[in-house]
């Protein structure tokens, strides 16, 4: 491991999407996109959609955060940006001509319980005026310790929420300082000690390995602590120092104070190793869960996807972004809202889709994407039938040191990463990525792969 590190850390993508991001076509054609999602919704609607409701504003700066947010103590901006959430929901609606089934929402930010327990409930009750809950749908929120409520969890609860996730990153008070986010261990037990008591079934923590002034003692501290509380679902990732794209808002501490690849692989180890002790099975890139919980069955029974709000339970092919800087998916097509507020709202009083950038997939885009949701959520795939691609032996080819090295095995038409390979499945899907092979970027675009 100590030799493969220095190897295989370079920058790469965390595939919520394949192309990404950088390499969406330079023109976006609004009108074939809408098209694409018109197909996609006759084709998969009795499947369901989901929706991801990006909810941008922070009281506070969290150094280590490369979200899209708006820093702001103002909490008048809440009700006309819910208005502006359900605009946007009534011209998607139009699309459809009908109440669309929904399987799956989920509440993102910024900091969703900014809000207030009563314009998260207009907002939600006004999504599904329009709209049919499938009985199984699962609505997830983002909730941040310090201020998450009992009537926010018991709001959302009524509402239909059954999981919740919230931010610990670590209970080192000098690492928190370092990334400004201040909160006790007390802080989260409380929370999450309230959810489990008003019923929700799924509470996720997020830790994060490899921030500053972070070392094992802190990543094994910060494990024992989440381990008393006994979180159903745990996103254990790395930190990702991207200010290139962030500017300041990651510039609180100095490059310096950051551990390096190597410590930061071993910060994960031991704590992959701590959390496997526990109980918890490793179910994608940095997740993990009980196996009582519904994303580990996922996992089990194959039905684990991936999208722009990360792992699901839900195989949806159509995500509706909701939001300023939410991201649409209609399996054939990307769309990206404007990222600025203000601009995202002009253009709902103007009654258009607030969407600045996109991207259509070709035919080759869908079968490698296809191959690297196999990969990112089975850490396996296959080349024969439908998904198979004339670049296929390149790709093989490139992947044969990797092979070499322990982190696959290829047999026919088929690759299976080894238990080795999952730390590096990022570079495995760099493999697949022909659009970045071709066009190989001049300065970095993406956080490294360790």
């Amino acid at each position: 491991m100590e030799q493969l590190i220095p190897k295989y850390n370079v920058a790469g993508p965390r595939y919520t999407s394949y192309p990404t991001v950088p390499y969406w076509n330079d023109v976006f054609d609004y009108d074939t996109w809408e098209q694409t999602f018109r197909v996609s919704y006759q084709q998969h609607k009795n499947d369901g959609l989901s929706i991801y409701i990006h909810l941008p504003f922070c009281e506070s700066m969290c150094t280590f955060c490369g979200c899209h947010k708006r820093i702001t103590k103002n909490h008048e901006v809440e009700h006309p940006y819910v208005q502006s959430l359900l605009k946007e929901w009534s011209l998607y609606c139009k699309i459809f001509d009908e109440k669309p089934l929904v399987r799956e929402l989920h509440l993102g930010g910024g900091t969703p319980t900014f809000f207030s327990a009563k314009n998260l409930e207009d907002l939600i009750n006004g999504i599904f005026a329009t709209a049919r809950k499938a009985a199984d749908c699962e609505m997830s929120f983002e909730g941040h310790p310090n201020n998450t409520t009992r009537q926010h969890l018991e709001t959302l609860y009524t509402l239909g929420f059954r999981r919740v996730s919230f931010g610990v990153q670590d209970y080192s008070e000098k690492v928190q300082r370092a990334i400004h986010r201040i909160q006790p261990y007390q802080n989260v037990a409380k929370v999450t000690m309230l959810a489990r008591e008003i019923g929700y079934t799924s509470i996720s923590h997020d830790i994060i390995f490899g921030l500053p002034y972070q070392g094992v003692d802190n990543i094994v501290d910060t494990i024992e602590k989440t381990k008393t509380l006994a979180p159903d679902r745990i996103a254990f990732y790395s930190y990702a120092h991207v200010p290139w794209i962030k500017g300041n808002g990651q510039r609180g501490f100095r490059d310096e104070d950051i551990p390096n690849g190597e410590e930061k692989r071993v910060l994960y180890e031991i704590g992959k190793k701590l959390l496997q002790i526990y109980g918890y099975k490793e179910i994608g890139m940095d997740h993990f869960a009980l196996p009582s919980d519904s994303l580990y069955k996922a996992w089990d029974n194959g039905r684990l996807h991936r999208n722009f709000m990360g792992y699901t339970t839900s195989n949806t092919k159509m995500l509706v972004g909701l939001g300023a800087s939410a991201i649409g998916d209609s399996w054939y097509g990307f769309a990206q809202n404007s990222k600025n507020i203000e601009d995202y709202q002009q253009l709902l009083e103007w009654n258009q889709l607030p969407l600045f950038k996109g991207h259509i997939l070709n035919q080759e885009d869908l079968i490698l994407r296809q191959h690297i949701q196999n990969l990112m959520c089975r850490f396996e795939t296959s080349w024969s039938g439908e998904l198979y691609f004339h670049d296929i032996h390149s790709v093989i080819a490139s992947l044969h040191e990797m092979q070499h090295d322990g982190l696959l095995v290829i047999d026919k038409n088929h690759l299976k990463v080894t238990p080795a390979g999952k730390a590096f499945v990022r570079n495995i899907c760099m493999a697949f990525d022909l659009r970045m092979k071709r066009d190989a970027p001049e300065t970095q675009l993406f956080s490294m792969t360790v």
